[in-house]
C-alpha cells in the first residue's frame, strides 16, 4: 500500500496550492481519503475527507469554502485544492485511506509542507 502526497510548497497569502495523493495498493472505491495536517507544536487535525463509494465529504470548519477534495477514480488519486491561503494553515500535510465504516485511519502517507508566508 502506498500513499504518496505531493503539491506543497511556499506561497504568499491568498494565494493557492494543490495537494495531490496518489495511492496504489488497495481497493480505492472501498476506501476513503482523508487530508490531515500538523502545524508545529499542534496536534494533527482533519482537513477534508472523502468517500468516493458514499459521495460524502467533510471539510473542517477552518477550511469551508477555500479548500476542495476531489477523487479520479481512474487515476486512484485525491486531490486538495486550496485557495485564499492564510498563514494558519501553514502545516506538513498527510494523505491518508481507511476501508469504509472503519473509523481509524490505518494507511498514512508521507508529509508535504505547505508554508503560506504573510
Amino acid at each position: 500500500v502506498q500513499l504518496q502526497a505531493s503539491g506543497g510548497g511556499l506561497v504568499q497569502a491568498g494565494g493557492s496550492l494543490t495537494l495531490s495523493c496518489a495511492t496504489s495498493g488497495f481497493t480505492f472505491d472501498a476506501h476513503d481519503v482523508g487530508w490531515f495536517r500538523q502545524a508545529p507544536g499542534k496536534e494533527r487535525e482533519a482537513v477534508s475527507c472523502i468517500s468516493s463509494s458514499a459521495g460524502t465529504i467533510y471539510y473542517a470548519d477552518s477550511v469551508k469554502g477555500r479548500f476542495t477534495i476531489s477523487s479520479d477514480l481512474a487515476k486512484n488519486t485525491v486531490s486538495l485544492q486550496m485557495n485564499s491561503l492564510k498563514p494558519e494553515d501553514t502545516a506538513v500535510y498527510y494523505c491518508a485511506s481507511r476501508r469504509v465504516g472503519v473509523h481509524t485511519y490505518y494507511y498514512w502517507g508521507q508529509g508535504t509542507l505547505v508554508t503560506v508566508s504573510s
